[in-house]
């Protein structure tokens, strides 16, 4: 079964950082192709980083120089530091693997909620 636990999110004044974890479990996680997303109240989930096996990055506009996206094998878990939070980071953060067109391909975690406020 698949399976993906967000955490490390919280309250952060802007211009802080946090840093998400996310065990994955029921998936060959060394060669998988693991993405953040996150959801802000009414809009769209939206991939904000993306980590292929052999260490390849992307990132969204809007986050770029800011996160940085990581994974540790081993432990089964990505991670994704952020820095330099901006209010509009507010959202709920999600993990999941990916096809090589960057979709989603399993059932969606609880997530781990972000908000960036003074």
């Amino acid at each position: 079964q698949v399976q993906f636990v967000e955490s490390g999110g919280g309250l952060v004044q802007p211009g802080g950082s946090l840093r998400l974890s996310c065990a994955a479990s029921g998936i060959a996680f060394s060669g998988a192709r693991m993405g953040w997303y996150r959801q802000a109240p009414g809009k769209q989930r939206e991939l904000v980083a993306r980590l292929t096996s052999d260490g390849s990055t992307n990132y969204a506009a809007s986050v770029k120089s800011r996160f940085t996206i990581s994974r540790h094998n081993a432990q089964r878990t990505v991670y994704l530091q952020m820095n330099t939070l901006k209010p509009e980071d507010t959202a709920v953060y999600y993990c999941n693997n990916l096809n090589v067109l960057d979709q989603a391909l399993n059932a969606w975690g609880q997530g781990t909620p972000v908000t960036v406020s003074s």
